[in-house]
C-alpha cells in the first residue's frame, strides 16, 4: 500500500540529511499511507490534531485518533510502517485527546538522531510543533516538498482513480437517462447518486454540479428543486472520492433534441476537447492548455455565429487535413493558429460571395 511513494519520500529526505521527518497536511498522509478519514462525518471532534505521518530514518508510523483505528490498520501491516493510536474520549474520565497524543508522540521520538528534522509547519499544531522545537535537532520546513511527487501518479493510484471514473461513467449514464420535461434537478441527482452507491456496494461520497440551463445563477451548484423546461439543458458535474481520490467529469444533457444553438454549442465544445487532447504531453502547463483552447473557442464562435448547424460544423472538416490528431478520440484537433488563417479564407469566400458555402461544405 504505497511503497512507492514512500520509497520516494525516503529518498528526498535522505537527498537533504534528513532522518526524521513530521507529515501534518492531509494530502501527504493519505499519499504516503493510503489513509482516508471519512468525509461525510466531517472533522473527528476528539481529534487533538490531523493525522500524522512520523518518519523516521526509512520507518513510517501512522498518528490517527482511536475512532479510526479500524480505517487505518491496514496500513500497520507494511514492513516498513506501524499505526499508533490515542485516545479520543473515554465515558468515565474528562476528554484529554491533546494529552494523549503528546504522550504517544513522545514515546515514538524517545530516539534522537544527529541529523535534522523536517516538518510540515502549516499543518502541525502548535502542541506537537512545539514539542520538536524544545529539542536540539535542527527544524526544516518541508511544506510543499511532496507535491512534485504527487503530480505524477504511481499505476496503484491510477487504478484507484480508473475505478472512481468508471463510476462517475455509471452516474453520467443515469443522469443522462433521468433527464426528461418536467423533472426537477434534484431528481436527476437522487437517480445518479442511487446508481453510483448501488454500483459501489458501499456508502460512496458525492459532489459536485447538477443544475438547468435556466438558472437564474448556473455556472454550478448543488441539485435544487427547478424544474426542467422544454429545450433545456442541464449540466451535471459528478466527482466519486473514494479511498482519498477525487475522480471528477462532467457532462451537459438535453430535454429532448438538442436546438441549433445548442448543437453549435456542442460541436465547439467537442472541438475544443479534442484540441485539449492533443496538446497533452509530458512538460505541458495546464494553464497554457486552457488559454489555447479559449482561444479556439473564441474564435470558432465569432466565425460560426451567423451559420447554420451544418455549416458550423462542417466548417471543421474543411481544415482537419492539417490539424493534429488527438491520440485519445482519434479525432483531428484545430489548432487557433490555423483557424485564424482558414478563417479569413473562410469569411471572405462568404462575404464575396463568389463561392458558394454549399460547395465548400
Amino acid at each position: 500500500m504505497h511503497r512507492e511513494q514512500r520509497q520516494q519520500t525516503h529518498d528526498l529526505l535522505r537527498q537533504h540529511n534528513i532522518q526524521q521527518a513530521l507529515f501534518a497536511r492531509p494530502e501527504s498522509t493519505t499519499w504516503l499511507t493510503g489513509f482516508a478519514p471519512p468525509i461525510y462525518t466531517g472533522p473527528n471532534l476528539f481529534a487533538a490534531s490531523y493525522p500524522l505521518v512520523w518518519y523516521d530514518n526509512g520507518h513510517f508510523t501512522l498518528i490517527v485518533v482511536d475512532s479510526f483505528a479500524e480505517l487505518a490498520a491496514p496500513f500497520g501491516k507494511e514492513p516498513d510502517a506501524q499505526v499508533v493510536t490515542y485516545l479520543g474520549r473515554s465515558l468515565d474520565r474528562p476528554i484529554s485527546s491533546g494529552e494523549q497524543l503528546l504522550t504517544a508522540f513522545n514515546a515514538l521520538t524517545a530516539t534522537k538522531h544527529s541529523g535534522k528534522i523536517g516538518i510540515e509547519r502549516a499543518f502541525t499544531g502548535d502542541l506537537i510543533a512545539t514539542q520538536l522545537r524544545d529539542g536540539k535537532q535542527e527544524i526544516v520546513a518541508i511544506d510543499g516538498w511532496l507535491e512534485p511527487l504527487r503530480m505524477i501518479k504511481t499505476e496503484e493510484e491510477l487504478v484507484v482513480m480508473r475505478r472512481n471514473f468508471a463510476l462517475t461513467d455509471i452516474g453520467h449514464a443515469a443522469a443522462r437517462a433521468a433527464v426528461a420535461v418536467g423533472k426537477r434537478e434534484i431528481d436527476i441527482w437522487n437517480a445518479l447518486h442511487s446508481a453510483i452507491q448501488v454500483a459501489a456496494g458501499r456508502v460512496v461520497p458525492v459532489g459536485n454540479d447538477c443544475i438547468v440551463g435556466h438558472r437564474p445563477v448556473n455556472d454550478g451548484g448543488w441539485p435544487l428543486d427547478y424544474e426542467i423546461m422544454p429545450n433545456d439543458s442541464v449540466l451535471v458535474d459528478i466527482s466519486v472520492v473514494l479511498d482519498g481520490y477525487w475522480s471528477d467529469s462532467a457532462g451537459t444533457y438535453y430535454a429532448g433534441k438538442r436546438t441549433s444553438k445548442q448543437e453549435k454549442m456542442r460541436q465547439t465544445a467537442l472541438e475544443a476537447l479534442d484540441l485539449a487532447i492533443s496538446l497533452a504531453r509530458p512538460g505541458a502547463v495546464a494553464k497554457d492548455i486552457d488559454q489555447r483552447m479559449r482561444q479556439f473557442i473564441e474564435i470558432l464562435t465569432s466565425i460560426c455565429a451567423n451559420l447554420s448547424p451544418k455549416l458550423a460544423i462542417r466548417f471543421t472538416v474543411i481544415i482537419a487535413g492539417t490539424a493534429s490528431v488527438s491520440p485519445v478520440t482519434k479525432r483531428r484537433a484545430l489548432c487557433p493558429i490555423m483557424m485564424k488563417s482558414y478563417a479569413r479564407v473562410w469569411c471572405s469566400c462568404l462575404n464575396r460571395r463568389s463561392i458558394s458555402p454549399a460547395k465548400l461544405v
